[in-house]
């Protein structure tokens, strides 16, 4: 596993509890060379986000057990790979982000500029 270093190269906080995000579903953003996808970016979850990776072929309101995946909702915090927020940034749709839950890997695919304007815990 990766260094558990936030955006900011401070500790990683976790980014959620129930469910538990993350690809190790440990509550927080790790990653990996195991984890393709760098689910990296702790979001809170919207129902527009939701509709609109619905939309793109990726469900995340079904509940796949067999993944340990609960299915989420509008308000969930959860472990977003860093390409699929790049993508809904660009289409105006991003989640909002907690950049002391952001695993520091997302920076390889996301400019922190860019994961600020989405910030929910700057001051």
């Amino acid at each position: 596993m990766d260094e558990s270093l936030n955006v900011f190269d401070e500790l990683l906080v976790p980014c959620g509890a129930d469910p538990a995000p993350g690809f190790y579903r440990d509550g927080c953003c790790n990653t990996s060379a195991e984890d393709i996808g760098c689910h990296t970016v702790c979001v809170q979850i919207s129902e527009a986000f939701l509709q609109y990776s619905r939309f793109r072929g990726n469900d995340l309101s079904t509940p796949l057990p067999d993944f340990r995946f609960p299915g989420l909702n509008p308000g969930d915090t959860w472990c977003l790979c860093a390409s699929r927020w790049l993508q809904a940034y660009e289409q105006n749709m991003a989640p909002k982000v907690y950049l002391m839950r952001t695993h520091k890997k997302a920076l390889e695919i996301v400019a922190l500029d860019k994961l600020k304007e989405y910030a929910l815990d700057l001051n």
